[in-house]
């Protein structure tokens, strides 16, 4: 089986495109690459060991602590902006961010409570009736 090798960028446009040998460029097409049915993904993550789902034993004792990153970003703020909205020094949110260290027991109940009500968090620092 031979391997090719596709070099593509995305333009400041944001057109993705194909850079060919010569240095020109080809738009790729806006079909999927390997369109695959439901039935052949399920099929294809059921056949990935390590893809696999979760037993119930498994999730009833995951820890469901929501990480700060996805919080971040589901709430649309920049870290700066969710360290300041939420009172956590921004080098703290870094560090949890990018895995230099993890937050400890009273952080992860307070990620959890701005996962769980957001705007009554805010309105609580801010001293505002619920």
């Amino acid at each position: 089986m031979s391997k090719n090798t596709t070099i593509a960028k995305i333009r400041s446009d944001g057109v993705v495109v194909e850079v060919l040998d010569n240095g020109d460029e080809r738009q790729f097409p806006d079909t999927l690459m390997r369109p695959m049915t439901e039935a052949e993904i399920e099929a294809a993550a059921t056949a990935d060991r390590d893809a696999r789902s979760m037993t119930a034993g498994e999730l009833q004792i995951a820890r469901r602590v929501p990480r700060a990153k996805t919080l971040r970003r589901a709430l649309n703020l920049t870290q700066q902006e969710f360290a300041v909205r939420y009172h956590i020094p921004l080098g703290t949110l870094r560090d949890w961010e990018q895995g230099r260290t993890e937050p400890d027991q009273p952080a992860r109940a307070y990620l959890t409570v701005i996962a769980r009500d957001p705007e009554g968090v805010l309105r609580a620092l801010k001293g505002q009736p619920s």
